[in-house]
Order: structure tokens, then C-alpha cells, then sequence
């Protein structure tokens, strides 16, 4: 596993899911159900769409999570709460107001989540920030302690600042669980 390198890990740029700027949120899940249907069975599933801008460069991620938070953000008091933040309540206060609004709000309800279906992918995409890139070249241990240290799910791995690929952690952590099983110690 020493000899290991992002680039023999990654999935290519090519291979995973992504979708233009001002894609819907269902057209962003629809290529991701898309994918995971065209994927190989033996690996694992992708759980993230890349969103490219008009030149085909990576300007943004969407998560499970980003999604979800895409249906769930309706808040419709948020003036309400600035007001109360500007007057000193508490930040348990105003966050008990919000839990109780977010009771009534009903992300199920077809109004609902025809509303999220059309937010397009820039309103919620994830931005990467300058920890989530790994080059192709660096070894795996590099790569590893990224993720750890970011708390990420997947680094976008470049060549020459061209982003070329994704290395997520399933990955990582396979071959790490496969190289500590070729030790034979139980």
C-alpha cells in the first residue's frame, strides 16, 4: 500500500457523474440514478454529482447531504430570526423558534418538493474549497490524511491544475481494509 498514488485509486473525470450549471435538483438525481444503474456492480455506488461550468471544469459538488438540505431549506422567517439575533436573543433561542418552524414545514408535501425539484444545482452545490484537491502524483497516505484532517468524503484530484478525477473514501478505505487483511493477523 506504500507504493499506492491518488492516480491509482481515483475514479476518473469521465467515469462519474456530473451535470452542467443550472441543472434542476431532479436532473442532477436523475443522472446520478442514471449512473448507478450503468455502474459496475462490483463497486461501489456514487453518491456525489460534479457540476461542470461551460468549459467543463469542476466548479462545484453535490452531496446526499446537499440535497437533502436543498429540500429542507424553506425558511420563511429568516428576517424574523436576523431581528432577533440583532436584539440579543439567544442563539439557543432563535435556533428553538427555528426547530419549531421547521416542525411545520412539511418537506414531503408535493408543493414541497416540487419547489426543490426546480432549485438549480448552483443554489446548493458545495464549492470546493482549497483542502479538497489532491494531485494525481501524491502518494495515498498524503490523500488519506486530507480526507481525515477535512473531515471529507472525497478529494478532487488534479494533473497539472485540471481537475481529472474524484478520489472518494470508500475507496481509500477498501484498500486500506484489504491490506490490512493481506497481513493474515486475526
Amino acid at each position: 500500500m506504500e507504493t499506492y498514488t491518488v492516480k491509482d485509486l481515483m475514479v476518473p473525470l469521465e467515469e462519474y457523474v456530473t451535470v452542467p450549471l443550472g441543472t434542476t435538483l431532479l436532473g442532477a438525481m436523475l443522472a446520478l440514478e442514471k449512473a448507478q444503474e450503468n455502474y459496475d456492480q462490483g463497486k461501489y455506488h456514487h453518491r456525489a454529482v460534479l457540476v461542470l461550468d461551460r468549459e467543463n471544469k469542476v466548479v462545484g459538488r453535490i452531496s446526499q447531504l446537499r440535497v437533502l438540505q436543498a429540500m429542507e431549506t424553506r425558511e420563511e422567517n429568516t428576517e424574523l430570526y436576523a431581528q432577533l439575533k440583532m436584539y440579543q436573543f439567544s442563539d439557543a433561542y432563535v435556533d428553538k423558534l427555528r426547530e419549531n418552524d421547521r416542525i411545520k414545514c412539511k418537506v414531503f408535501a408535493e408543493e414541497t418538493l416540487k419547489e426543490a425539484t426546480e432549485k438549480p444545482v448552483e443554489d446548493f452545490m458545495q464549492k470546493p474549497t482549497p483542502d479538497e484537491y489532491v494531485d494525481e502524483s501524491e502518494k495515498l497516505d498524503l490523500a488519506m490524511h486530507k480526507m481525515v484532517a477535512g473531515a471529507h468524503q472525497s478529494l478532487l484530484v488534479t494533473r497539472d491544475k485540471d481537475i481529472v478525477g474524484i478520489l472518494r473514501m470508500v475507496d481509500i478505505f477498501t484498500a486500506s481494509f484489504h491490506a490490512m487483511k493481506s497481513l493474515g493477523v486475526a
